[in-house]
């Protein structure tokens, strides 16, 4: 039986838009999970997605389009008899109707089974255009979202319903479940998602005050306001998201956590939900959790060369401990999740211990703390030992006890991965000091430590040049110049006006050679570690960052934002 080609596949390779080895790295690394292969690419950046959709159009004799192009005004919604979810999931827009064939904008030609479901839907004649998925979802808010906005349409239709002050009746229970079991109030949770979600959010925040309700999402590390429902209806909201969660309705007083698990515009999406009773009624925080998007490939983490190469080498090795340190959100996870795929190979038996595990990696065994039921990091870590593995992966060193059962693995043959919470790479070994641990034992378990910091990257579609502000140059210090330009993002839509669209990490790479060991045994400071390190070519997170500001990736203001002053 023949194999069934991709027919986007094909086309790339023909063109020469991507090799075998592109398709090779997708496959190991398990990034497709079931998307359109255009999609990954994209969004694995391997193929931009103007390349893309301006090979299609020339190889399959389409018409592609930008928003600029789309009709100034649409055809409403009922008119051709579909939700407006359809679309947002299929990646579509309606662009017109003339005699009987309706016109359409899509990102992925190849969704056959979408276009059978419209056409059975509309009953008529479909011709399609190439469009970006940017432009389609702008185009299905702008023109479905006229008048009032998607938040203002759907509080309107929960109307009628008395829900003041809810949360001071004692008997209000079965009330608000039966609220928050309510179409209009499910519509406007999924709003709420689906927003996010779109946004490329990675958490979503309801908080109760007062007198009102606040609703932020945190877009590439930062937080940011957006319209939020009225006060009455965070009862019924915040009972819907429980519900979702499995957790105990009922329970108002207690924080409690769980998780959603759900599929949303053509992605698998784990939601980490943890509510928080406040002063004015529970605060409802969802970690978003895209699993079908982990970048899992150190290639594209933005390692410099020379640190790239250094690290892939240290994760190589047969035994020993290596050490990310960063605050919490730095990416470190992150980067573990990828040295574990690097390595993942069939003679390799790899165990991690996490709290909690976001991502799962296939062929890697994953443990979860309970502490409720005592499997903590160190009852865990002393049962994976037994279990003959060759690489661990420790979530994070938290106590003495964890620490020195990680580094005892570390000198018996294991590859031992973790975690620490430190400003910088010099400062892990202190703290491993500080926990009880005997120098000897860090200087001969020890390969190297990885400190790093995520900062945004300036937005390509509103890039300027721009003078930097002389108090910038001279932060900047050998790098800064008089009168020097840098880039920086001016706000548009597609970077919902921040100037910044996604984020890359800044790095510090600490190697133990044999001259960093002599320090440690000798107890020497972190800040004599340092010193060494750099004599030998070690480059501090400020230093990689301002690399990154001269090309352009990302702001001095970024660098600082996320750096301290003795970090340069």
């Amino acid at each position: 039986m023949l194999k069934k080609v991709d027919p986007l596949e094909q086309i790339l390779l023909d063109q020469e838009k991507i090799n075998s080895q592109t398709l090779k790295e997708i496959k190991t690394n398990n990034f497709r999970n079931g998307n359109y292969l255009g999609k990954t690419l994209v969004e694995h950046g391997y193929i931009n997605s103007q390349t893309l959709l301006e090979t299609l159009s020339q190889q399959m004799n389409l018409p592609y389009l930008r928003y600029e192009d789309y009709p100034k005004e649409s055809l409403p919604i009922p008119e051709f008899e579909v939700s407006d979810a359809f679309l947002r999931d299929q990646m579509i827009f309606p662009l017109k109707m003339d005699e009987g064939k309706l016109t359409i904008c899509v990102f992925n030609p190849f969704n056959h089974f979408a276009l059978e479901e419209l056409n059975l839907a509309i009953g008529r004649e479909i011709e399609i255009c190439l469009s970006s998925e940017e432009d389609i979802l702008q185009a299905i808010e702008t023109f479905y979202g006229q008048g009032s906005s998607a938040m203002d349409r759907m509080v309107e239709s929960i109307q009628g319903e008395d829900i003041t002050d809810l949360d001071a009746e004692e008997d209000s229970t079965e009330h608000i479940k039966d609220m928050a079991s309510e179409a209009p109030v499910i519509k406007l949770v999924n709003h709420i998602l689906s927003q996010a979600i779109e946004l490329g959010a990675s958490d979503i925040h309801l908080e109760p005050f007062l007198d009102d309700m606040i609703l932020r999402y945190r877009i590439d590390g930062m937080l940011h306001d957006f319209e939020s429902p009225p006060k009455k209806l965070h009862s019924a909201l915040s009972t819907r998201i429980k519900i979702m969660a499995k957790l105990d309705i009922s329970e108002r007083r207690l924080p409690q956590d769980g998780r959603i698990r759900l599929k949303a515009m053509g992605k698998d999406i784990d939601l980490r939900v943890s509510t928080l009773p406040t002063l004015y009624g529970e605060s409802v925080v969802m970690r978003i959790l895209d699993r079908g998007n982990i970048m899992v490939d150190l290639d594209h983490l933005g390692f410099p060369d020379k640190e790239l190469q250094s690290f892939q080498s240290l994760i190589q090795k047969p035994y020993g401990k290596i050490l990310v340190t960063g605050p919490t959100g730095s990416g470190k996870s992150t980067t573990l999740y990828a040295s574990l795929q690097k390595i993942n190979t069939p003679d390799k038996k790899i165990i991690t211990i996490e709290d909690p595990v976001e991502y799962q990696l296939r062929g890697v065994n994953q443990i979860h703390v309970k502490p409720s039921i005592g499997l903590t990091f160190v009852n865990g870590l002393r049962s994976i030992v037994r279990q003959d593995p060759d690489v661990i992966m420790v979530g994070e060193i938290r106590d003495p006890e964890t620490a020195d059962i990680s580094i005892q693995a570390a000198l018996t043959g294991h590859l031992v991965f973790s975690t620490v919470h430190t400003n910088d790479s010099a400062g892990a070994i202190t703290r491993l000091q500080d926990m009880g641990i005997e120098s000897f034992l860090i200087s001969s378990a020890l390969l190297g430590v990885l400190a790093q910091r995520l900062v945004r990257v300036i937005c390509q579609h509103c890039k300027l040049e721009l003078p930097l502000e002389p108090a910038l140059v001279k932060e900047m210090g050998p790098w800064g110049k008089e009168g020097m330009k840098v880039f920086r993002g001016q706000g548009c839509k597609k970077c919902a006006h921040t100037g910044f669209r996604g984020r890359c990490g800044i790095y510090e790479l600490l190697v133990i050679d044999e001259a960093v060991r002599e320090l440690i045994l000798s107890k020497a400071s972190s800040h004599i570690i340092r010193s060494q390190a750099r004599k030998t070519g070690m480059r501090t997170l400020r230093e990689d960052g301002w690399d990154k500001v001269l090309n352009g990736q990302t702001t001095v203001e970024e660098v600082l934002r996320v750096t301290l002053d003795d970090q340069g």
